[in-house]
């Protein structure tokens, strides 16, 4: 595979087919836990592991499982994952984990990680697998931390609220209050917020990439 595909697989990602504001695949959990953009992170950066780990894996055995059976097999795979992920997350950031709740066990359904494990880990080797995985999760890990940071600013007027939960109480001191004084704002924080904020993020990445095509030449004569 050409450095041209892997850059397209980083650039599909990331930006293009973005998992979270283009093929608006895993809202439950998009919308539940990014209130803030430490939680965000948290469960983003889980399913990256989780996503990687899972395409690797696919990919490995893929020509070894029978066509009438693949389905049950990647969800194995991904469940067995998933449980070792939930338990070093149970073990070094319990206070984290506990805030993210039945959504760390729930990217076990996430269709974002099956999705890609069936279309692309199924048919394509090692080291592309895993970068397609990676970077789809990383893409989606993006997409909640914004949304955690907008819906944090305009909820409470901070940044990196509960990041000791992650790194210990020393690192409270990290925390931005981006507003001082700020009184809340309520929508903000509930589900209807993290609605207005992810459908303003779509209307801005949309924004851009007309502004991009506008901005090419047109080719022919």
């Amino acid at each position: 595979m050409s450095a041209a595909n892997y850059r397209e697989i980083v650039w599909n990602g990331l930006w293009k087919n973005n998992a979270g504001i283009v093929a608006l695949l895993g809202l439950c959990p998009l919308l539940a836990v990014s209130s803030t953009l430490v939680n965000g992170v948290g469960l983003g950066l889980a399913t990256a592991i989780v996503m990687a780990c899972s395409n690797a894996a696919v990919s490995l055995v893929r020509r070894f499982v029978p066509n009438e059976i693949r389905i049950p097999v990647f969800i194995v795979i991904i469940a067995v994952l998933v449980t070792i992920i939930e338990l070093l997350m149970h073990a070094y950031v319990q206070a984290l984990y506990l805030v993210l709740g039945i959504f760390v066990p729930l990217i076990v359904v996430n269709c974002n990680v099956l999705g890609r494990a069936e279309a692309f880990a199924s048919k394509n080797p090692l080291l592309p697998s895993m970068l397609d995985g990676f970077m789809v999760g990383l893409g989606l890990t993006l997409t909640l931390a914004v949304l955690g940071a907008i819906r944090e600013i305009f909820g409470s007027g901070t940044l990196f609220s509960g990041i000791e939960m992650a790194f210990g109480a020393s690192a409270k001191s990290l925390v931005v209050t981006v507003i001082p004084e700020y009184r809340g704002f309520l929508l903000a924080v509930l589900p209807p917020g993290a609605f207005i904020g992810l459908g303003l993020m779509i209307a801005g990445k949309n924004w851009i990439d007309a502004r991009g095509k506008a901005g090419k030449p047109r080719q022919g004569g």
